[in-house]
């Protein structure tokens, strides 16, 4: 035997190291959908069934901060009063449920 078929043979991967690197991708992949994935779509499962119930006078919260009462609901967008005669007209992915009064934060 030669020098290269002696470095041939030694640089060749060993046959039990494939799978259990295999079976390690698949746990780290496992492990990262049940930490990030799944609690991402819980949040906006409930998210889509606070907009789907949406109904006038519910109090909301706009994603820019401001509160206000619902006026009236689209397919789309949501009429909120936000003062006395003041009405706008929002998207509903930009509401969200508005915390009850001790809830909020100072």
């Amino acid at each position: 035997m030669n020098l290269t078929q002696f470095v041939i043979l030694q640089a060749q991967p060993q046959g039990g190291m494939g799978g259990s690197s295999m079976i390690f991708i698949i746990l780290i992949l496992v492990i990262m959908w049940i930490l990030m994935l799944r609690p991402q779509r819980k949040k906006e499962k409930e998210e889509r069934k606070f907009r789907e119930s949406l109904q006038k006078g519910d109090r909301v919260l706009f994603s820019g901060g401001i509160y206000g009462k619902v006026h009236s609901v689209d397919t789309t967008t949501v009429e909120v009063e936000v003062s006395n005669g003041v009405i706008m007209t929002v998207e509903k992915s930009m509401v969200q449920p508005a915390p009850a009064a001790g809830e909020e934060k100072k």
